[in-house]
């Protein structure tokens, strides 16, 4: 996906400035699909403009310049749809964490502990997160990525609690067996 499908995406749900639009590529619903930032927001809104996908009126603001807002067009709304026909790339997942525990046999234990058990409350914080964001999704796409969202990280929370004992110098980590009603799956061996 690239920044003109992620902007048109956010407009086709409403009316939003170019700020408005990082901001939720950033922090809100829209935050794990692409990166997106203002040097490349601001052409694509131009851009699409110029192409009659979008339209840009300008709103007053005490004090402060004119905000533009950005609409999507009957013709924009036809190009996203034609983009989401695209199949998908894989999916790109970076860790740090991940990279941490790769490496762990290059640190102390209670180094690793300290990793394993901040990760374990960032994932339960990230649950709460998902929790309350799907109390106020109401469609069904929404409602899909939520629930996966919730089953990815419910997941990872399970494996990475039930190795909060994990030793850098034992052949296995523990708990490989994901016991989570929600869930139902095993983790891989």
């Amino acid at each position: 996906m690239n920044i003109r499908t992620l902007c048109l995406g956010i407009l086709s749900f409403s009316d939003a400035t170019g700020y408005e639009i990082k901001k939720m590529a950033e922090e809100g619903l829209f935050s794990h699909f692409v990166e997106a930032s203002f040097g490349s927001i601001y052409p694509a809104l131009t851009r699409m403009t110029d192409e009659g996908l979008l339209t840009c009126r300008s709103e007053s603001q005490d004090g402060k310049p004119d905000k533009k807002v950005y609409s999507i067009t009957d013709q924009g709304r036809t190009e996203l749809k034609g983009a989401l026909t695209i199949r998908p790339s894989k999916d790109k997942f970076k860790s740090e964490f991940l990279f941490i525990m790769l490496m762990s046999e290059h640190l102390d234990q209670n180094h690793v502990s300290a990793v394993l058990a901040q990760r374990a409350r960032e994932l339960e914080d990230e649950l709460e997160m998902i929790r309350a964001c799907g109390a106020q999704v109401t469609k069904p796409g929404g409602r899909f990525i939520n629930g996966y969202g919730e089953a990815v990280i419910q997941a990872a929370h399970v494996y990475v609690s039930q190795n909060l004992d994990f030793s850098t110098t034992s052949e296995e980590p523990t708990g490989t067996q994901i016991d989570d009603p929600h869930l139902n799956v095993d983790a891989a061996e």
